[in-house]
């Protein structure tokens, strides 16, 4: 039986990786985009596939590192089929120790990476980072976890549309979709704007934007894993860049990068000398979806039937996208209704 044809409403990660999902198992889609491929939040520069700490171990940890575990293959794949390389790389992520109390505690949480996390995916303190891009440490020790990714999110963005064009489906940019006139299944992965709509549809606060700014450096370090210091995410990316972000920003006049970006520069400096000199190529802002429940959103349309929700991916929508795209495909393919509760509206 041939299945009904599928539109998805948004091609930011979300949307796409979906779309990309219900395409491999022979679904007919079509992407409407209100901008352009990677419009929005996933059209930033960090791309940091970051685990949550391993201690209190809960539902929403154990979905993300699903997800996480599943990145490899699926970027493999996107990128066999659509020929343009995402940026994936596993290559671990280094935290500096502020202080000997600090290092005593992490005894842990490394504890608890080997108890949750792959083998291979561990833990540890060293005092000697293989890494071209190292943070300052007053200990003179670092964390460093191996299950850190890193990825490109303009060039993952373009290579899912890239698969998504090789096997077959439209995409559509540059067009506003009509909940109304849609017929069959339907995906709605709007980000920031999609939860504003929701908002006025359900009559109550499902999520709202938040800024982030970020910026892109000259700095080449491709094989390095990235830094995580003073709430700053450092991303060597293989294309010679290092990204650095990003802000979160509840109270804002515009989305445009602002002096905030000029202080996070400044202040990924310090933290890695290497960076110091190194020009700046591009700042960027725009408004992250973060919904009430702080979790992302997957979930039937409220009074749509056939109608599916994927938003409020936040500082995660990357690391889930694989899961997230996972459940949808089931959800609307094969009626798979049996979504975690983590990730119903709020």
């Amino acid at each position: 039986m041939t299945s009904p044809p599928i539109t998805v409403v948004g091609a930011g990660v979300f949307g796409l990786a979906a779309a990309f999902a219900m395409a491999r198992r022979g679904a007919r889609v079509t992407v409407i985009e209100a901008r352009h491929v990677g419009a929005g939040s996933s059209g930033g520069h960090v791309g940091a596939l970051a685990p949550h700490v391993p201690e209190n171990w809960n539902e929403k940890k154990a979905l993300q590192l699903a997800s996480l575990l599943a990145a490899r293959d699926f970027w493999a794949e996107v990128a066999a089929i659509s020929g343009r390389d995402p940026g994936y790389a596993r290559l671990g992520r280094l935290q500096p120790v502020p202080d000997a109390a600090t290092a005593d505690r992490l005894a842990h949480r490394i504890d608890q990476a080997r108890l949750r996390w792959p083998e291979d995916c561990g833990m540890s303190l060293t005092d000697r980072p293989e890494s071209a891009l190292v943070p300052d440490s007053p200990t003179g020790l670092w964390l460093h976890d191996a299950l850190t990714a890193r990825l490109s999110p303009r060039a993952a963005c373009a290579a899912l549309a890239g698969a998504l064009r090789a096997l077959g489906a439209r995409i559509i940019e540059g067009q506003h979709a009509d909940p109304d006139l849609i017929e069959g299944p339907a995906l709605w992965a709007c980000g920031t704007p999609g939860l504003l709509r929701l908002n006025e549809d359900l009559g109550r606060k499902v999520g709202q934007g938040v800024k982030g700014q970020s910026a892109l450096l000259a700095f080449a370090a491709p094989d390095s894993p990235q830094v995580f210091a003073d709430g700053l995410h450092i991303v060597p990316h293989a294309d010679g860049t290092t990204a650095i972000g990003s802000t979160s920003e509840n109270n804002y006049d515009h989305d445009r990068p602002d002096d905030q970006v000029l202080t996070l520069i400044q202040r990924a400096r310090a933290i890695c000398p290497a960076l110091r000199d190194a020009p700046v190529i591009e700042t960027w802002a725009g408004l992250r979806p973060r919904a009430q429940s702080r979790a992302p959103i997957l979930a039937p349309w409220p009074g749509r039937p056939g109608h599916l929700i994927a938003n409020g991916g936040f500082k995660i929508g990357f690391g889930m996208a694989p899961l997230i795209a996972d459940l949808a495909a089931r959800a609307l393919l094969e009626g798979d209704t049996d979504l975690p509760p983590l990730f119903a509206l709020p």
